[in-house]
Parts: structure tokens; C-alpha cells; sequence
């Protein structure tokens, strides 16, 4: 098993995530947190399950949701970090800065 790491960037996408869907319907801002959640017990078991889509980047998206998690494997330390939890409608110019 490896240890999730999130960059200071994913933590903030993750509570403005939570934010906006909890505007927008009582209780569907933390149905995200549970499908964030399952993914990422899913990452941490199997880290490698994800396609490579840039360079060493993997991702793969949120059930439900336009979102992906977006991170990078550190195999000699066994650590995911996730750098970023990416709305699919935003421009992919900084899509892998974390």
C-alpha cells in the first residue's frame, strides 16, 4: 500500500470542490468527498491501475463528477502524491502544476 500525499493546490481544489457542490444541493458536497475517497483508496492500492497522460503524471476521473485527480507515483518511497483535483471544463494550460 502507499501513502496519498496531497499538494497545498489539491487541498484547496478539494474544499472549493466540496464548497460549490454543497451550495448547489445539501449533502452533494459530501457525496464528492466519498467518491473522492473511494478513488483514492483505489490510488493507493494500486497506484499504476491510472494511464500515464503526461509525462509522469497519471490521472483518472471522479465518479459522478467532472473532476479528475490528477498525480505522480514515487515507487522508492512508496508515496502518491495528488497534485491536483481538476474540473475537466478548465483550460489545461497549468493542468500538471502542483
Amino acid at each position: 500500500m502507499y501513502r496519498i500525499l496531497l499538494s497545498d493546490r489539491a487541498e484547496r481544489e478539494l474544499v472549493l470542490s466540496w464548497e460549490w457542490y454543497e451550495e448547489r444541493q445539501e449533502g452533494l458536497g459530501y457525496r464528492f468527498i466519498e467518491e473522492f475517497r473511494n478513488k483514492v483508496k483505489k490510488i493507493e492500492h494500486n497506484p499504476e491501475l491510472y494511464a500515464i497522460k503526461f509525462s509522469s503524471y497519471r490521472e483518472t476521473i471522479i465518479p459522478d463528477f467532472p473532476l479528475l485527480i490528477i498525480y505522480r507515483i514515487s515507487k522508492r518511497k512508496r508515496v502518491v502524491r495528488i497534485v491536483s483535483i481538476f474540473h475537466t471544463s478548465r483550460s489545461t494550460f497549468n493542468k500538471y502544476r502542483g
